[in-house]
């Protein structure tokens, strides 16, 4: 069973609700999106087996959070994925499963070794699919809430009030009760994104759920 990982490193999560925590970052290659803030290289990778995939992260040593299964988008190599989860959760590493949130059959194949899932909804004005993938999240997070589950919103220049009530209307319509995270995008005009995110953020206390702006800290601070 062979994988397509980009890179495996060591370093602090620098997104979402666990940003400040150390973590060793897997890396798998491909996503199924083609969002237009992505600044992913996919073109180059290497193939691993699962135990050497186990073997590199074990590599780094002890004393991390978790391990981050990222891309990307993990579930793509769901066979590999499922293996190597089995692998490190074995070896006594709790599970970080970075998700597009669009491939929710996968995604029951693999969730019984995964602790948490750090799940995105994709805009439609940021992925360019007109109709947005609001059946693939709703399916998706009646899987993901079974385990640990937060949700994070890349808000672009070009994110629209209207596509943001409709991400709302999942996380009502699957019960979700837990932090969104709205992340600004690192390459947008920051000044012109500030009403947006306080018309997100009041959005989300309408519909009683916290919301935190939290950017792309690793990138402030200049880590991986």
């Amino acid at each position: 069973m062979i994988g397509k990982i980009n890179e495996i490193f060591a370093s602090i999560q620098g997104e979402g609700v666990y940003f400040g925590e150390r973590q060793v970052f897997a890396r798998f290659s491909g996503c199924n999106l083609k969002c237009n803030y992505c600044d992913t290289d996919f073109e180059s990778y290497r193939e691993y087996q699962p135990e050497a995939l186990l073997s590199e992260i074990k590599s780094f040593g002890g004393g991390f959070h978790s391990v981050s299964f990222t891309g990307g988008e993990p579930l793509l190599q769901k066979d590999f994925l499922k293996e190597s989860l089995r692998l490190v959760k074995e070896n006594g590493y709790a599970t970080y499963l970075e998700t597009n949130g669009t491939l929710a059959n996968e995604l029951q194949e693999v969730i019984g070794d995964v602790d948490i899932v750090a799940m995105d909804i994709k805009l439609p004005s940021a992925t360019g699919l007109e109709q947005g993938s609001w059946r693939e999240h709703r399916d998706f997070l009646k899987v993901a809430r079974a385990k640990e589950v937060f949700i994070k919103v890349i808000v672009t220049n070009s994110a629209k009030r209207q596509e943001f009530i409709a991400a709302l209307e999942v996380l009502k319509e699957t019960g979700y009760a837990g932090t969104v995270v709205l992340q600004p995008d690192s390459f947008a005009e920051r000044e012109s994104l500030g009403a947006t995110l306080a018309s997100f953020k009041e959005l989300c206390a309408r519909n009683s759920l916290s919301a935190r702006v939290i950017p792309q800290m690793h990138k402030i601070m200049g880590v991986r």
